[in-house]
């Protein structure tokens, strides 16, 4: 009689474990807080080079294979003033930082122009900006 309430009594134990496993888990699951996966940060990411190419009907610039998307947002600048795209020059030196957004596409976040440097007759480089003459 005692290997059968043994095995009676074993059973049974497995039987409340398995079923009152699930209820345990439902309430732990009911106080834990579930947390959103966290998105990619926009971060912004800086460029540099020569200016291969500029589009100014599609707002564009080009810079070795990476083509920049220039828009309403972006704050361009030269010699530290505002400036616009239409200020720019194939071959000249540009700095910046854009944003990759979800399609792919480079959003230019700054843009820096490089004042034009010219040699002057000395040989020496300067750099050229240009001033409205003052009455």
């Amino acid at each position: 009689m005692n290997k059968f309430m043994l095995r009676f009594g074993l059973a049974g134990l497995l039987a409340v474990a398995v079923v009152g496993t699930p209820v345990a888990l439902q309430a732990q699951n009911a106080n834990q807080v579930t947390v959103a996966p966290k998105k990619p940060t926009n971060h912004v990411i800086p460029f540099h080079g020569k200016l291969k190419a500029i589009d100014k009907t599609a707002k564009t610039i080009s810079l070795g294979n990476e083509t920049i998307q220039i828009t309403s947002e972006t704050k361009i600048t030269k010699a530290g003033k505002p400036a616009t795209l239409e200020d720019g020059a194939v071959g000249e030196e540009v700095a910046g930082a854009y944003r990759k957004d979800a399609d792919g596409k480079l959003n230019a976040a700054s843009l820096r122009l490089a004042p034009a440097i010219v040699t002057s007759t000395s040989g020496s480089k300067t750099n050229k900006t240009t001033h409205a003459a003052t009455p």
